[in-house]
C-alpha cells in the first residue's frame, strides 16, 4: 500500500512538476491560454504567471511525506478547476488551446483533455484519501542518509540533469527560430529570382509614371481554397463568400514583426465591422505557432495556408497583405501591402464614400449622375415601390434584419422618421430577410423585399446597412454610404439640402 501511495505521489509530482516548467518557459502562452477560457484579460495576465507557480508549489509537497496531503489536496482542487473549465468550454461548443504543457504539448481542450485531468483527480483523491499520517513512504526521505562523496555526487548529477533540459529546451527554441527563418529567407529569394532573367540581369521596371496593378485582375473569379484551421475545422472561398458581405483575405506570417503589430487592429476590424466585412485571416506555420497569438489579440478566422498555395494563387507580395473580393466570388481590389494600405483599404471600403470597384453582372457601380437601375420592387403587402418619384429625392437604404450593425441604429431611423423635415428625402428600405422579420422594424417608411440582394448588387453595394441618395430625376445623387454612421450622415446631409 506505501509503495501505490509513494508511485501515485510520484506520477502527480511529475505530472504537476512537467507542466509548471514548462508553462514557466513560455508565460505569454499561459497568460493567453488563461484568457482563452474566458478570464478577463486583467486577471489572466497575473493568473497565467501563478498557475504554474502554484503547480511547482504542488508538486514539490508532493514528495515529502509530511506535506503530501497537502500537496493532494492542492493538486485535487487544482484539477477540479481544470476539469470545471474544460467542461464548460465543451458545453458551449468551444474549444480553446488548454496549453497544459506549454510549448512541449499543447491541444485543443476537449475530451481527452477532460479524461486526463478525471485520472490525476482520482491519483489525488486516492493520496488525500489516507489523511495527514497515510500518505505512505516519503520520496526525500533518502536524502537525509546521504553523506560526503555520496551527496556530492547525487547533488551535481541533479545539476546536470537540469544543465541538459535547460539546453535542450534552448535548442529546441532555436531550431523552431532558425526554421522560421530559413522559411521567410526561401521566400524573399523566390520573390528576388523573380525579378531577374534568366541570365541574373534585374528586369526592366515599368516607367514611374505608369499605373501599376498588383494581383489579378479587378472581376477576374477568385481562386478557391480549402484550408484548416486552428483546431482542424476547414473553410473554402465558396463559405466565406456566402456570408453576404464582401471579403478580405488578409495575408500573415507568425514571425512577421509588422503582422504581430497589426493583429490588435485585425481583431477590432473583425469585432466592429462584422455583417460589413468578413476578414479572412490565413497564415503560414503550424496550428502551434498560430494560436497563441490568435488568442492573445482575440482575432477570428484564422485559417493556415502553410504550403502557401493561396498565398501565391492571389500573388501576395508579402506579409502581410491584403486583397477584397466581392459578393460575387470576383477579384475587387489590387493587392496591398503593409499595415497603412490595409488600413486605407478598409477604410476606404467601409467609411468613405467611394467603394473599390465592385462588378455585378459584367459592369460596374453606377456612378454620381448615372441613371439609377430599374428595379422592380414590392412591399410588404405586395404592392410594388418605386425608387424615383418625380417631387421628392429619395435615401434608399440597404438592409438586413439579421444584421447587427442595422439594429444598432435602428432608434436612430426612427428618429430619423420623426424629425425630418417636409422636404427630406422620403426613405426607401430594400430588405432582405421574410415579411415576418421586417414587420418587426415598425419603421413608417416602405419596405421593398430583395431577399436576393440583386438589387443592392445593382447599386454596387456590398454589405449592410448601406444607403445613395436618388433624386426626383431618377438619377444618382450620391456615393455609396456603407455602415451606420456613413448611412445617418448621408440622411443629414440630404435633410438639410433639401430643407
Amino acid at each position: 500500500m506505501h509503495a501505490t501511495l509513494l508511485i501515485a505521489r510520484l506520477v502527480l509530482a511529475g505530472v504537476f512538476a512537467l507542466a509548471s516548467v514548462t508553462k514557466l518557459a513560455d508565460l505569454r502562452g499561459s497568460r493567453a491560454a488563461v484568457a482563452g477560457f474566458g478570464v478577463a484579460e486583467r486577471v489572466a495576465g497575473p493568473l497565467g504567471t501563478l498557475l504554474p507557480l502554484a503547480e511547482l508549489a504542488i508538486a514539490a509537497a508532493l514528495l515529502p511525506a509530511g506535506t503530501a496531503w497537502i500537496g493532494a489536496l492542492g493538486a485535487a482542487a487544482l484539477l477540479i478547476v481544470f476539469i470545471a473549465a474544460i467542461a464548460r468550454s465543451m458545453a458551449r461548443g468551444e474549444a480553446p488551446d488548454c496549453h497544459c504543457f506549454g510549448q512541449l504539448h499543447s491541444e485543443p481542450a476537449g475530451r481527452r483533455t477532460l479524461v486526463r485531468n478525471l485520472l490525476l483527480l482520482a491519483l489525488a483523491a486516492f493520496v488525500a484519501a489516507g489523511g495527514a499520517s497515510g500518505a505512505g513512504t516519503s520520496a526525500t526521505a533518502w536524502v537525509g542518509r546521504l553523506h560526503g562523496a555520496g551527496a556530492m555526487a547525487t547533488g551535481g548529477g541533479l545539476a546536470l540533469a537540469v544543465l541538459a533540459a535547460l539546453i535542450g529546451w534552448g535548442l529546441l527554441a532555436l531550431l523552431r527560430q532558425n526554421g522560421r527563418m530559413l522559411l521567410r529567407i526561401e521566400e524573399l529569394e523566390a520573390q528576388l529570382e523573380a525579378q531577374l532573367d534568366p541570365t541574373g540581369t534585374p528586369r526592366t521596371a515599368p516607367p514611374r509614371t505608369a499605373p501599376t496593378h498588383h494581383g489579378l485582375a479587378l472581376g477576374e473569379p477568385a481562386p478557391g481554397f480549402a484550408l484548416a484551421g486552428l483546431y482542424g475545422e476547414s473553410v473554402t472561398l465558396e463559405s466565406l463568400i456566402s456570408s453576404e458581405t464582401p471579403v478580405m483575405l488578409l495575408f500573415t506570417d507568425p514571425a512577421c514583426g509588422p503582422c504581430s503589430a497589426l493583429m490588435p487592429q485585425i481583431a477590432a476590424w473583425q469585432r466592429d465591422l462584422s455583417g460589413v466585412l468578413t476578414i479572412a485571416v490565413l497564415t503560414r506555420g503550424s496550428p502551434q505557432d498560430n494560436r497563441a497569438k490568435a488568442r492573445e489579440h482575440a482575432v477570428a478566422n484564422v485559417w493556415l495556408d502553410d504550403g502557401l498555395a493561396a498565398y501565391h494563387a492571389y500573388r501576395i507580395q508579402g506579409t502581410p497583405g491584403a486583397v477584397l473580393i466581392d459578393r460575387q466570388g470576383l477579384i475587387a481590389s489590387d493587392v496591398v501591402g503593409g499595415a497603412e494600405a490595409i488600413s486605407t483599404l478598409v477604410e476606404n471600403l467601409t467609411r468613405a464614400p467611394k467603394l473599390p470597384v465592385v462588378h455585378v453582372a459584367g459592369r460596374q457601380m453606377a456612378s454620381v449622375g448615372a441613371p439609377a437601375p430599374a428595379l422592380e420592387l414590392s412591399d410588404l403587402s405586395g404592392d410594388p415601390v418605386a425608387v424615383s418619384v418625380p417631387d421628392r429625392d429619395t435615401l434608399v437604404l440597404f438592409w438586413n434584419p439579421g444584421c447587427g450593425f442595422c439594429a444598432q441604429m435602428l432608434d436612430d431611423l426612427r428618429s430619423f422618421e420623426r424629425s425630418a423635415p417636409p422636404e427630406a428625402p422620403r426613405l426607401v428600405l430594400i430588405s432582405t430577410g421574410s415579411v415576418a422579420d421586417n414587420e418587426g422594424l415598425a419603421l413608417e417608411s416602405p419596405i421593398a423585399l430583395d431577399d436576393g440582394f440583386a438589387a443592392g448588387a445593382a447599386f454596387g453595394s456590398t454589405g449592410t446597412p448601406s444607403a445613395v441618395l436618388v433624386d426626383r430625376e431618377g438619377r444618382i445623387a450620391s456615393d455609396l454610404a456603407l455602415g451606420a454612421p456613413a448611412v445617418m450622415a448621408l440622411a443629414s446631409t440630404a435633410s438639410e439640402i433639401g430643407a
